[in-house]
């Protein structure tokens, strides 16, 4: 072999040597969430954490584990639900979003969901000068005059109108943009209903806001996914994530955040159902 021929052999493979000792290069993920007290929210020293932030971080960190390449988060923050949702749900790749998205079967028609990570109780409440209901027949009388606070894009919102179709026809209905909005209208004692997850209600109580909870109200059929793009072929990962050991959601790491982010109390709540 000519030696300008040999010498240009060795430089390819040298050069495939080269290529696969390169480390891989690191995997992007882009991690969406709707700030939510306890669950996604800036500490005291301005870091963003919370229950299911700290959750995708510990999924970033499995995956790392599992296939040996580093992971790079970035963080998108959107505070409207209804745009967070279709954010993701409009995204494609290695998109995950956070915003205790409620699982429902219509839902997985648009997006994918991860095994649930909590279960939740959506409740009725008004100001706690409203007697409480004994019956929902009796809505139509006691929240005669009252108006309706609908979270858009939410089965919060679906609730209501329903409540509105069955029982209170000329309802008005004032929209909210945030939980925070909705509690503070409710609390206010102008005269609002609506309904808000229990560990909202739970966490404005005991902040000291004067809400009352109708229990006859109670929908406890709920679970909250992580959400991520129909297209997405990291279905399979978060779902080994979640099965690992003897599950991501019955670990001790899991309780302590739940118990870290929202008090004991609020953890077994949410945990227990």
């Amino acid at each position: 072999m000519p030696r300008f021929l040999l010498l240009f052999a060795f430089a390819l493979l040298a050069g495939c040597g080269e290529t696969s000792d390169a480390p891989d290069a690191p995997i992007e993920f882009t991690y969406m969430y709707v700030p939510s007290s306890g669950f996604a929210y800036l500490d005291d020293d301005g870091e963003l954490t919370g229950v299911t932030v700290e959750l995708l971080r510990d999924f970033a960190a499995f995956v790392e584990r599992e296939r040996g390449v580093e992971v790079e988060i970035e963080w998108v923050e959107e505070p409207e639900w209804a745009t967070f949702y279709q954010m993701v749900r409009e995204s494609s790749g290695a998109v995950f979003g956070i915003g205790n998205v409620t699982i429902t079967e219509a839902r997985r028609d648009e997006l994918q969901f991860s095994p649930p990570y909590l279960n939740n109780v959506a409740v009725l409440v008004t100001h706690e000068n409203v007697p409480e209901l004994s019956s929902m027949d009796e809505i139509g009388e006691a929240f005669q005059g009252l108006t309706g606070l609908p979270y858009p894009g939410t089965l919060h919102e679906e609730r209501l109108l329903a409540i509105r179709d069955e029982h209170l026809p000329e309802m008005p209905m004032r929209e909210v943009s945030s939980n925070d909005e909705l509690v503070s209208l409710l609390a206010s004692g102008d005269g609002y209903f609506g309904y808000i997850d229990v560990y909202n209600y739970w966490r404005a109580r005991s902040a000291g806001h004067a809400l009352r909870r109708h229990e006859v109200g109670d929908d406890a059929s709920e679970q909250f996914g992580v959400i991520f793009p129909l297209d997405s072929e990291w279905g399979p990962d978060i779902e080994a994530f979640f099965d690992e050991g003897e599950g991501y959601t019955a670990s001790e790491r899991y309780r302590s955040l739940l118990e870290e982010h929202l008090g004991e109390e609020l953890a077994t709540l949410l945990s227990d159902g």
